[in-house]
């Protein structure tokens, strides 16, 4: 009994450790580098655009950083375009080149704890979406904006679903290789990195759920762009690498049949993780841009 107990509690210390560890390693993700202003000025130079620093303040605070590019001829749209996790809006910056040439204005953030934005906890969407609506209330306030649009990657992609909940003016979304709940992909990832079974990570998961509600304040199970796609009428068009192995693409096809009349799927062959537009360049764009002009 006494080794059983010694056993037990050591077993019950390992498991915490593990979870605190995990936890994280999960809300604090290397910064990156920040963008340097070459960058958008050789996209602006390619694209015939002007473009600013521009920045906000999220509700709680944090300065959020972005470059706000204009084409010679706007079309009267906006487009938020957001990066995925450990990136920053350099990420973004093909498919603003792409969304320039067809005259949309085009808004590359970092997210909070990414980049030259501040914060270091990130969340997976739950505190992210109600930045995204400070980023949509500055660009329709300052500037004459007819249309809102969102394009983003992965985490992005998550964040920009998510804020469907917060932000009531968007016309149309574009969501490359989001996760459907970051509970189910919290389970995938661990089962990735140890190939253990997907049950035997369970205490971890919830012990880290509420690890984080009480240390930080952020309830996880928030990050949920399954529960935003259910009930909106925003059409959402969902693209995703079909050999994706970092977020398979059931999580997609998940979103897509919670609400089929508001999304569209398009499972793009060959690619992996947020890799459809180098796979596809010519379709991808052209699908990307008649997307939001058929959504006006």
């Amino acid at each position: 009994m006494r080794v059983l107990r010694l056993f037990v509690v050591g077993a019950s210390i390992a498991l915490g450790a593990g979870m605190v560890v995990v936890t994280n390693g999960a809300l604090h993700v290397p910064r990156g580098t920040s963008p340097p202003a070459q960058a958008a000025e050789a996209l602006a130079r390619r694209t015939n655009s002007t473009w600013t620093d521009l920045q906000v303040h999220a509700p709680d605070g944090v300065i959020l950083a972005s470059w706000l590019f204009t084409p010679s001829a706007p079309n009267g749209a906006v487009v938020i375009a957001l990066h995925g996790v450990g990136d920053t809006r350099m990420g973004m910056l093909a498919h603003a080149e792409f969304l320039l040439r067809s005259g949309f204005i085009v808004l590359v953030p970092d997210s909070r704890g990414h980049g030259a934005s501040g914060a270091t906890v990130i969340t997976f969407g739950v505190r992210e979406a109600a930045d995204i609506r400070c980023w949509s209330d500055r660009l329709l306030k300052d500037r004459p904006f007819g249309r809102l649009y969102g394009m983003g990657q992965s985490m992005g992609a998550a964040i920009l679903l998510e804020s469907l909940h917060t932000e009531p003016r968007w016309r149309a979304i574009v969501a490359d290789s989001p996760f459907a709940t970051f509970e189910e992909i919290s389970y995938e990832r661990l089962r990735q990195v140890t190939g253990l079974p997907q049950p035997a990570f369970w205490p971890v998961i919830r012990l880290g759920f509420l690890y984080t509600r009480l240390a930080y304040g952020v309830d996880l199970e928030r990050a949920s762009p399954a529960d935003a796609i259910r009930s909106t009428r925003v059409p959402v068009l969902l693209i995703h690498g079909a050999a994706d192995t970092n977020i398979p693409p059931h999580h997609s096809q998940q979103l897509h049949a919670l609400n089929p009349s508001a999304t569209s799927l398009w499972l793009v062959p060959g690619a992996e993780h947020v890799s459809s537009l180098g796979t596809d360049p010519e379709t991808y764009s052209r699908t990307v841009v008649d997307w939001f002009n058929n959504h006006p």
